[in-house]
């Protein structure tokens, strides 16, 4: 049996957030609320929005068992000003951390799995929620990643560079 840390889970998380936040603010509110020009792609700003939710949801409900409302659908279309998302991010990162205090690794879930969901790790203990939160963070930091990439060769400079 794989034993770890709460502090080493919530390590990962922070360089995580901080990565993304570090992004965000690197890309100012205009480019942070652009979509880059690839199929499908969404902006920096619902991407970080959309890993907010995750955390809510699958911390909140499936290992603390908050009752959550979600609308994993907005989250795709979220717009709005960097700064105030930075502070969702850094309240986001502490109520995780409370989640996580709740945490019961072998247990189920304290909230049944959506249909699609069920049958898979994640939704068999808690300890494979806290692993599909780790794996949405890093593949959406991945995401998050290219898309500041794109925009940026495509260009349109952050305003802090524009002035350089």
């Amino acid at each position: 049996m794989l034993e770890v840390e709460i502090t080493d889970v919530l390590w990962y998380v922070d360089s995580v957030l901080d990565a993304m936040a570090a992004i965000l603010v690197g890309l100012g509110d205009r480019l942070a609320n652009e979509k880059p020009d690839l199929p499908g792609a969404n902006s920096a700003f619902a991407i970080v929005t959309h890993c907010l939710g995750v955390m809510e949801f699958w911390g909140g409900a499936m290992i603390a068992g908050r009752p959550i409302v979600r609308d994993r659908e907005a989250e795709f279309t979220a717009t709005g000003a960097v700064d105030d998302l930075v502070a969702r991010v850094a309240l986001c990162r502490r109520r995780f951390a409370a989640d996580l205090d709740t945490l019961e690794p072998l247990a189920p879930p304290r909230r049944p799995a959506a249909s699609r969901d069920a049958g898979l790790p994640l939704a068999t203990t808690q300890g494979g929620v806290v692993l599909h939160v780790l794996e949405e963070l890093f593949q959406h930091l991945g995401h998050l990643e290219l898309s500041r990439d794109v925009l940026l060769a495509a260009g349109a400079l952050p305003p802090a560079a524009q002035t350089q």
